[in-house]
């Protein structure tokens, strides 16, 4: 695994639940007189399904017949039927008795039998970027939490961190828990604290914390990029164990904006004229930043602490919060792609009252609002995609009991989709269980089939 930043791009897909699309090998044929490609594709589908009775319990006994699975209303062929209990696979991959359905004209080669199809996937997420030093031994013991209560022998692990914690363990057994021990060990959060942020407000850029949204660009890039290997590997349940205190744009808003009001009064700027950077100014060179506002027009009698009242601050940051959401989404999108669940676990725990170690005024309800956004951002990273947020509450422990079972005790269910049409991009499955014992099922209820790649000439 690698650790760098990069821009994400947009890739205009919608928070709907998704299924791994795994895209076979297929043949290709070339016209010479027109130089044109032809590409023929056969797709796969598969989907994770937790089956509980009325006491939540997981039912173990269902067989391929019980399940009737739907796409867009039309009824579909298991082709791949996996029981999995207590983190083994019992049976085949082929418990259904059927082949995958092949696109007519195309001959593939039979599947290869796996050759370890025990134990789950976790990927430990460190996002230390967003999680204080001061964190750093609470970090510790909820990494021993999670190491204890969740990881077991024959589960594949990989452990990585954003920042300063320096974590990079590809995906292996761990065995005797030495790999996880040694990246407790290295653990440190580096993220900034609220005083950092209060404080440093006279420095902010043209749309906000610049700092901030760095930090959580490099998040979304690492996490974006293990998706991204994640999504090659199929019929094994993968889950993404994410550590952070959440995400927000525009923190303490309010106490931001008096702390740039108390820095220009310290400066002696009150009365000096209007921001550079109006209209009417040709050879305004201004990027708009706090940082920008010391030139002023001596013609004005309106000064730089004046023109940056409310509307003008409120200008600059009001589009923080769809600007986290997009990249959210598109965090959840390609997780949904990698048919991957992410459990958020939030290392502050109960957050009441107010940080003991703000020593700046800072009202209750901008320390309440800057909460909820980080704590929303975690939620919606695991809702989203069939997981859920240790939230909010200090038992660690019985939440990482529940991912234990829900990762633990599941089927696989996979088919070829019989819909020919390839403009139909988003998919939608409906899983029906004919037995009365059964009173819910958990499972992602649509996905995106890859667009198709231009041939290369």
């Amino acid at each position: 695994m690698t650790m760098h930043v990069k821009t994400l791009k947009p890739l205009g897909l919608t928070l709907a639940m998704a299924v791994a699309v795994t895209a076979l090998p297929a043949a290709q044929q070339t016209a010479s007189q027109q130089g044109t490609v032809f590409r023929a594709t056969t797709n796969y589908v598969s989907t994770d399904v937790l089956v509980h009775d009325k006491d939540g319990k997981f039912i173990p006994d269902l067989t391929a017949k019980d399940f009737t699975v739907y796409e867009d209303g039309v009824p579909q062929a298991i082709t791949n039927f996996v029981r999995v209990v207590g983190g083994r696979a019992l049976g085949g991959l082929t418990a259904a008795g059927t082949a995958p359905a092949a696109t007519e004209g195309l001959i593939l080669p039979p599947s290869r039998p796996s050759t370890d199809a025990s134990g789950r996937i976790f990927i430990i997420f460190i996002d230390d970027l967003h999680i204080e030093a001061s964190q750093t031994p609470q970090m510790k013991q909820l990494l021993q939490t999670v190491r204890d209560t969740l990881v077991h022998d024959n589960d594949l692990v990989g452990i990585v961190s954003t920042g300063t914690s320096a974590i990079e363990i590809d995906p292996a057994y761990d065995f005797g828990h030495r790999r996880f021990n040694e990246a407790i060990a290295k653990v440190m959060g580096s993220a900034a604290t609220a005083n950092d942020i209060i404080q440093d407000a006279f420095m902010e850029g043209a749309s906000g914390p610049t700092g901030l949204r760095y930090n959580a660009h490099v998040a979304f890039s690492t996490a974006y990029d293990m998706l991204s290997e994640l999504g090659k590997i199929a019929d094994r349940r993968k889950s993404f164990i994410y550590l952070s205190n959440g995400y927000s744009f525009n923190p303490y808003q309010d106490a931001r904006f008096k702390s740039i009001q108390k820095q220009y009064e310290d400066l002696g700027m009150t009365g000096m004229g209007q921001v550079d950077g109006d209209e009417g100014d040709p050879n305004n060179q201004s990027d708009g930043s706090v940082a920008d506002s010391t030139n002023v027009h001596p013609q004005s009698t309106l000064s730089p602490y004046d023109a940056l009242a409310d509307p003008d601050y409120r200008r600059r940051t009001e589009f923080a919060e769809s600007d986290l959401d997009h990249e959210l989404a598109e965090l959840v999108a390609a997780a949904r792609r990698a048919n991957t669940a992410f459990y958020a676990i939030d290392p502050h725990g109960l957050r009441a009252g107010t940080d003991i170690s703000l020593n700046q005024p800072v009202a209750y309800s901008d320390i309440r609002d800057t909460n909820m956004t980080q704590i929303s951002s975690l939620r919606v990273l695991s809702d989203e995609t069939g997981g859920f947020c240790i939230c909010e509450t200090n038992d660690f422990k019985s939440g990482l009991q529940r991912i234990d079972n829900e990762t633990s005790d599941y089927y696989i269910i996979g088919y070829s989709p019989s819909n020919p049409d390839p403009l139909r991009f988003k998919r939608t499955i409906k899983i029906d269980v004919d037995r009365p014992d059964v009173a819910r099922l958990d499972y992602r209820e649509t996905y995106l089939m890859p667009r198709p790649k231009k041939a290369k000439k």
